[in-house]
């Protein structure tokens, strides 16, 4: 094996497991909106989360990691979309924000 083919083997490799690791932290975030959704009373749309931006940014031990932005929808009457958003720092999930809604009484129709 000449020393092409090696690089070439080693920089797909490293593909297959940034590829295979997004889609880790991909599902992380999917299950933190669903989650957030669940804890509030609000029903998380589709099912899925979109990736919105890339970053690179420090953890708290000053290495330079990846900063994953992802959006989601909620609705809490049926009637409206809003908007919701996870950000991880790595494999840890740094923080989930909702966009404000209004919260109905058990007795109000939507």
């Amino acid at each position: 094996m000449d020393f092409a083919s090696l690089i070439l083997l080693l920089v797909m490799g490293a593909l297959i497991w940034f590829w295979l690791h997004s889609i880790r932290i991909l599902e992380i975030a999917r299950e933190a909106g669903r989650l957030i959704c669940k804890q509030t009373g609000v029903q998380f749309l589709d099912d899925t989360v979109a990736s919105t931006k890339v970053q690179l940014a420090r953890d708290d031990n000053g290495r330079r990691i990846l900063r994953r932005t992802y959006r989601f929808e909620f609705t809490e009457t049926g009637n409206t979309r809003r908007e919701g958003e996870v950000v991880m720092l790595g494999a840890r999930i740094e923080s989930v924000t909702m966009e404000p809604y209004q919260i109905m009484d058990e007795g109000e129709e939507y």
